[in-house]
């Protein structure tokens, strides 16, 4: 597997993905991903703006995800919890891997991927949020070392819970 920016090129197989994902979360009675998000012009705003990385098998794109190394503004005001940090920190958004390779470490590779990037670039701490509901994207977290901080609520107002891994070793 091989982990890296994602290109123009990719999108069709991206939205293909994210289709699945929203069918899994409605399998699932998670009202996540309902409503149309992400779109496909957000997931061309990713890639355009460099944010978009995907997760090859024999250069088929088998995962996606955007990460961030800016703030996110949602992040400012956490409710019932506190962030384990208040210094620079990546952010995960939009993780979604291919149905035919759930349950194959795919989730993990891509969140070690990140973990190594943001090491690389000096910064101490990764955040993500998702739905309360979302009780397999709770155990990834939990189980790669994500801590439970608290409540976010996004822009349109709706509640996700929020988790943050503190990183070894920082590179200065």
């Amino acid at each position: 597997m091989e982990f890296h920016k994602a290109k123009f090129s990719d999108l069709d197989t991206i939205m293909e993905i994210v289709l699945q994902a929203q069918n899994f979360l409605k399998k699932l009675n998670i009202n996540q991903w309902q409503n149309g998000y992400p779109t496909r012009e957000i997931i061309n705003q990713d890639i355009a703006n460099d944010n978009g990385y995907v997760m090859t098998d024999e250069k088929k794109v088998i995962a996606m995800v955007t990460v961030l190394f800016t703030k996110e503004p949602t992040y400012e005001h956490i409710f019932d919890g506190n962030w384990l940090s208040s210094e620079k920190y990546a952010v995960v958004h939009r993780l979604a891997v291919d149905s035919r390779f759930k349950k194959k470490g795919v989730a993990t590779a891509i969140l070690n991927e990140i973990e190594k990037m943001t090491i690389h670039k000096g910064i101490g701490s990764i955040r993500v949020d998702t739905h309360e509901d979302n009780i397999p994207m709770q155990n990834l977290l939990k189980k790669n070392g994500f801590v439970y901080c608290g409540v976010i609520f996004l822009l349109d107002g709706n509640k996700r819970i929020a988790f943050e891994k503190l990183l070894p070793n920082k590179d200065k």
